[in-house]
């Protein structure tokens, strides 16, 4: 019996437009959390819930990051769209929201033959003197998969959460196929 890795999204990174010019300023004088920092043509704005920072520049461009999943990211950049109008900071009530990144980590479960699966695996990328990893530049969907010889790996990239698991698992599937996991094969005689 295999297991599916449990995949954990570490962050994700979505953006928000609110069609407007935005006052940096009035927003450090309602909000004295909120940062400015020098040589840096944003405000950093920060909320508990869901746990976040958001990026504001004068042209109404937010970036939201440091959530688990895309709910939260686009709950996020709506609560600080909701502060700033409640500031009247903003006027307008359109909002553009679009999840842009999804940042997840797994485990496989079992060792990885990296030099084997870069030779074998189409787009990858296996340099150890400069990088521990193999790096998987995946068609579909869209991702980048780092791969650590200990089955452990990062995939980047999507932007739905539905993709992210898909990407790990159709990895995972590819190593299976390719027989390029250390112990598999001892799983699999005991299951057959």
């Amino acid at each position: 019996m295999e297991l599916k890795p449990i995949v954990s999204i570490e962050n994700v990174v979505a953006t928000g437009f609110v069609d407007q010019r935005v006052d940096l300023g009035k927003i450090l004088k309602e909000f004295p959390d909120s940062e400015k920092k020098e040589n840096f043509p944003g405000l950093i704005f920060k909320i508990q819930s869901p746990r976040s920072t958001t990026l504001i520049f004068t042209s109404g461009r937010m970036v939201c990051t440091g959530t688990r999943s895309a709910n939260q990211a686009v709950t996020a950049i709506r609560t600080v769209a909701e502060k700033l109008q409640k500031a009247g900071i903003v006027t307008k009530d359109h909002l553009e929201i679009t999840v842009r990144n999804i940042v997840a980590s797994a485990n496989l479960g079992y060792r990885i033959h990296l030099e084997s699966a870069a030779k074998s695996m189409p787009r990858c990328m296996y340099e150890p003197e400069q990088f521990p990893g193999l790096i998987h530049r995946m068609v579909d969907p869209r991702s980048v998969i780092l791969l650590f010889a200990s089955g452990k790996l990062v995939c980047a990239g999507t932007n739905k959460e539905a993709e992210t698991y898909r990407a790990v698992n159709n990895l995972r599937a590819t190593l299976v196929e390719k027989n390029l996991m250390h112990g598999l094969d001892n799983i699999k005689n005991l299951t057959a």
